[in-house]
């Protein structure tokens, strides 16, 4: 569990990883302090299962829940709920049933929740993920995972013998993009000519297409496999293959206990008990936060035993470095797949992060467009 802090503190550490830059929006009109207990829902895309996004997010949910008590919280959670109308009518029925604070956990659900944040400008809604559009009563949170994919692609760099790495990924969206593209500017620090085999599912969950994925990968030659996608399918190939795979999302030792290298996850609770603090003490303002390892808002998960000692370290100072703002991965001169220069020199700003649409040198596959 994430150690609380105040939101003065939580917004003055948030500040060195986005908030600032990103802004606030002021004029929501709070009517006073919430009542107690004060209700909260939120909207999943997919079932919760044993490991994955929407688990984190309901992780997230159940600290909030722990660290404010029955007394001051009341939950609601609404899985597998499709974007759309689907969406639009779950986050309608929430607020008509007096939740005051609502979470819409995936980047579908963008449209659906500003538009009905509109029917309700009391009720104050958060939009995970997805392209930052903040009116008075919506604000957007989104974690910077490309910073753990950088250092899970440091790990993969160094116990690679291949220098093949297969990668399942759901939707080609700027997240997934930058995931991508982050993970092979770490491996190849140590391969430089190292490549990274995409092959796309093209839907947010399917373990089927997921697991076929990651087995055309494995005849490719690819000795470490890992994934942006919402199963733990690809976990249980490599653990019944023999295959090392670095997870993402969420702990997946329960699944590969023998052959999860180490891997990336998000965690939300400490955000959540925040933003249901603030509603409470009737000083919520909508903000676009995009958090990242300082922030706590991505962490690294243990490394295996099978990782050397020296590769460890290698591996933890990375993070360190991230951690500390010494080490940013989309800094310096970037290179695109067909050798066009992305960028000479400096750090990637966030709106060009936000709308990535390129691979970087290193990357194998196409990118639909």
């Amino acid at each position: 569990m994430l150690k609380m802090q105040s939101r003065r503190a939580l917004l003055r550490g948030l500040g060195a990883v986005g908030v600032g830059a990103l802004g606030l929006t002021d004029g929501w009109a709070q009517p006073g302090r919430a009542m107690s207990p004060l209700k909260v829902g939120f909207v999943y895309p997919t079932l919760i299962n044993s490991a994955g996004a929407t688990y984190q997010h309901d992780q997230g949910r159940l600290i909030m829940e722990r660290n404010l008590g029955d007394a001051a919280v009341q939950t609601t959670h609404l899985d597998n709920i499709a974007e759309g109308v689907t969406a639009e009518n779950a986050l309608r029925d929430l607020a008509r049933q007096g939740h005051q604070l609502i979470f819409a956990t995936s980047p579908g659900y963008v449209e659906a929740t500003l538009k009905v944040a509109r029917e309700f400008p009391a009720v104050a809604f958060e939009q995970f993920g997805g392209p930052f559009k903040l009116i008075p009563n919506v604000s957007s949170y989104n974690a910077r995972l490309y910073e753990g994919r950088f250092v899970a692609g440091v790990l993969a760099g160094q116990m690679s013998k291949s220098g093949r790495i297969g990668y399942v990924a759901s939707l080609p969206q700027p997240e997934v993009i930058q995931g991508i593209n982050a993970f092979t500017l770490g491996f190849r620090l140590s391969q430089p000519q190292g490549q990274v085999l995409v092959r796309w599912t093209n839907v947010t969950m399917d373990a089927a297409k997921e697991r076929a994925a990651a087995q055309a990968l494995l005849d490719q030659g690819v000795d470490i496999l890992t994934l942006h996608a919402g199963t733990t399918a690809m976990a249980e190939l490599a653990e019944a293959k023999g295959v090392r795979f670095i997870s993402y999302h969420s702990d997946m030792r329960h699944i590969a206990p023998s052959m999860q290298l180490g891997g990336v996850m998000h965690h939300w609770g400490n955000y959540y008990t925040e933003q249901a603090k603030a509603v409470q003490a009737g000083r919520w303002k909508s903000q676009a936060f995009f958090g990242g390892i300082r922030a706590g808002a991505v962490r690294m998960l243990p490394l295996s035993p099978a990782v050397p000692p020296e590769v460890q370290r290698v591996v933890k100072e990375r993070e360190r470095f991230i951690a500390a703002g010494s080490l940013q991965p989309f800094a310096g001169r970037i290179l695109d797949q067909d050798g066009k220069v992305r960028q000479a020199s400096g750090t990637m700003k966030d709106a060009d992060l936000l709308k990535m649409d390129y691979w970087v040198q290193g990357v194998q596959g196409p990118l639909p467009r």
